[in-house]
């Protein structure tokens, strides 16, 4: 008999003898935790394959206009900006992104054949493209994609470009991406004298500087001599450019909109659960239970179900980003990984839903008056 009644045995009993209810609760707060590690999961993703981008290169700053999307310089400013004393390269680039078969798009990189940035390329077959020249080179994980070796062609925007080399990079937005000639890259794009961005590596820190002082010194230079530029640290251009902010922006949006929905399910259910035990409520405190004590045991139903909600929807948000780490169409851009801190803060998003749709039925249950409550049928 007392072990029927220990208090967490007899929250697992009242959830238990309304399985169904219990599961479909369950099945909502499952949705809204398993979008939310797959959407937020993704975004992170992308925004770390952008820092790989720039550190994977030794890219310390990204020169851009202030709109990021729709970025477009007079490729001449890089003359100036490759002037300045702290500026050891400066180096024009367009990116865009294309569609290469109608089952597969990637990231498509105009980029000089001088380009430091090739400096950080592996080559597993084939070798550099040449400057005025219809050649370009394929990430590994793209080529094995379009079944592609050095020596094949691919088709851009009605033009053929010979594949001359296939290169292992140090981040996936490389990895499953297109470089070629950057005035090729022009030409199709009709970006004739205009690129996207400058990316700028600098000298070497000065004794008695600190890395973040020499950047922030370098970012102000490059903003004062020209100024329609935004000169930002590779890590905060990561961060905070457009593409990235809108990855954000969408999933936390969607994740929010799923878990608002399982929280009222677990307000819902806790709610029936209340207005069902109302009688047994009664007796419970006729037998001494306080207050508090209802509260508690409330609460204690709806967290188990925040709690084991969130644990199976971890495991479906994993599941998710594992298939769109497989799938052509995202996998250049998503980690099937997922980190233990992304882990953590789902559950305790999961339970922390749990305890905010169990407040108010918990506090319904706490002011039935025991004498009404026993007369209740």
């Amino acid at each position: 008999m007392p072990s029927q009644l220990s208090f967490t045995g007899f929250a697992w009993k009242n959830l238990w003898r309304r399985r169904l209810r219990t599961l479909l609760t369950l099945g909502g707060i499952t949705m809204g935790i398993g979008a939310f590690v797959a959407l937020v999961g993704f975004s992170r993703a992308f925004e770390t394959e952008w820092m790989r981008l720039y550190t994977s290169a030794g890219t310390d700053i990204a020169v851009v206009q202030t709109n990021f999307v729709k970025s477009e310089l007079d490729q001449s400013l890089g003359a100036k900006i490759a002037a300045l004393p702290d500026v050891a390269r400066c180096v024009p680039m367009i990116f865009n992104l294309m569609d290469l078969t109608p089952d597969v798009n990637a990231i498509v990189y105009g980029w000089p054949a001088d380009s430091y940035e090739l400096d950080a390329l592996t080559f597993v077959s084939g070798g550099r493209f040449h400057d005025g020249q219809r050649e370009l080179i394929l990430g590994q994980s793209l080529a094995n994609d379009l079944k592609k070796i050095p020596g094949d062609t691919l088709s851009l925007e009605g033009t053929d470009f010979k594949i001359v080399g296939v290169y292992h990079g140090g981040s996936a937005l490389v990895e499953g991406a297109v470089i070629m000639p950057l005035d090729q890259m022009q030409i199709i794009s009709s970006m004739q004298g205009k690129v996207t961005a400058f990316h700028v590596r600098l000298r070497p820190v000065p004794p008695g500087i600190s890395y973040d002082d020499y950047v922030k010194r370098a970012e102000s230079e490059i903003e004062a001599a020209v100024p329609q530029v935004l000169a930002d640290p590779a890590a905060d251009r990561a961060a905070n450019n457009a593409v990235v902010e809108l990855a954000h922006s969408v999933a936390w949006g969607t994740s929010s909109i799923a878990l608002f929905i399982g929280i009222l399910g677990i307000a819902n259910t806790m709610a029936m659960s209340v207005f069902e035990r109302t009688h047994e409520i009664g007796i419970l405190r006729a037998l001494g239970w306080k207050s508090q004590h209802v509260i508690l045991l409330i609460l204690t139903e709806a967290t188990a179900l925040g709690f084991s909600g969130g644990l199976i929807g971890i495991v479906v948000g994993w599941g998710v980003l594992r298939l769109l780490a497989a799938l052509p169409e995202t996998g250049n851009i998503v980690s099937a990984s997922v980190s233990p801190l992304h882990l953590v803060e789902s559950l305790l998003i999961a339970v922390a839903s749990g305890l905010a749709a169990g407040a108010y039925p918990a506090w319904r249950g706490a002011r039935l008056s025991p004498v009404e409550a026993l007369r209740y049928e």
